[in-house]
């Protein structure tokens, strides 16, 4: 059996995929910071798919949190297969109206904490000949529109970077860039939702199911959705000046409310 390891794993996205690959018959490292969640996810995975899933709590917005799992994905004894970089988070308000502290601890988990595990993950993989990282940005990568928006946009980067230098190791490293997904996302950031049309939300599930296929295609950037794909291409037809203004007012009207 080959392992898993996923962070953020509890909720949406992150979950969406330990049930997905529990379910085709890998085993799990579980990644969150809620202990009594964790538990509870590993149990019912290994329950229901007869997978083994193990449990680690880390907090990706602190160096030891992010060593915690340095330290696992470099276990040459219990190697990890594909890393999962999913763990991520949305502030409510615009540019200066969200404190420097949280900004930067956005950089931490999005930006730090992908670039070290990342890491962590192709080195030991690269010398096995084989492995995968999938990290998770957005479609906000694309358009002008905030911290969260560049940080996504640096994930992108980089991963293609990446996969570039990497070509012909075995190792292989995706961008999973979604749009509006049902999950505990905006809840959490304190986002209203409401005024989102019914047409821009994807299921987390599908959109798992058509990231792996991606991956195992080999593409090193998925935008696993046909609505948008079609956006994005527009998006990169329309002048980037244009684009920040309309960019903003978006976010305005389907943003933190």
């Amino acid at each position: 059996m080959t392992t898993a390891l996923i962070t953020g794993s509890t909720a949406g996205i992150g979950a969406a995929f330990a049930r997905r690959l529990a379910a085709q018959g890998h085993n799990l490292v579980l990644v969150a910071r809620d202990v009594s969640r964790l538990g509870e996810q590993a149990t019912e995975l290994h329950d229901r798919h007869g997978i083994e899933a193990e449990v680690l709590a880390a907090d990706l917005s602190t160096d030891e949190g992010i060593a915690a799992v340095e330290r696992r994905l470099g276990d040459r004894t219990h190697p990890v297969d594909l890393l999962v970089n999913n763990a991520g988070f949305g502030n409510k308000g615009r540019y200066l109206e969200v404190s420097m502290t949280d900004e930067l601890t956005m950089l931490k988990v999005h930006i730090e904490a992908v670039l070290r595990l990342t890491s962590a993950a192709t080195e030991s993989m690269r010398s096995r000949g084989r492995g995968g990282v999938v990290n998770v940005a957005s479609v906000a990568a694309f358009v002008p529109r905030g911290t969260y928006g560049a940080s996504k946009a640096w994930v992108v980067q980089f991963t293609q970077g990446a996969a570039r230098d990497l070509s012909g190791s075995g190792v292989r490293l995706m961008a999973l860039c979604p749009g509006f997904v049902r999950t505990e996302f905006h809840q959490r950031a304190g986002m209203g939702t409401d005024n989102i049309p019914n047409w821009m939300w994807l299921d987390a599930d599908k959109l798992v199911a058509a990231a792996l296929e991606d991956l195992a295609r080999g593409k090193t950037v998925s935008i696993p959705d046909p609505r948008y794909k079609a956006l994005m291409g527009l998006v990169k037809l329309t002048p980037r000046g244009l684009l920040g203004g309309v960019s903003s007012r978006t976010g305005r009207k389907y943003g933190p409310q």
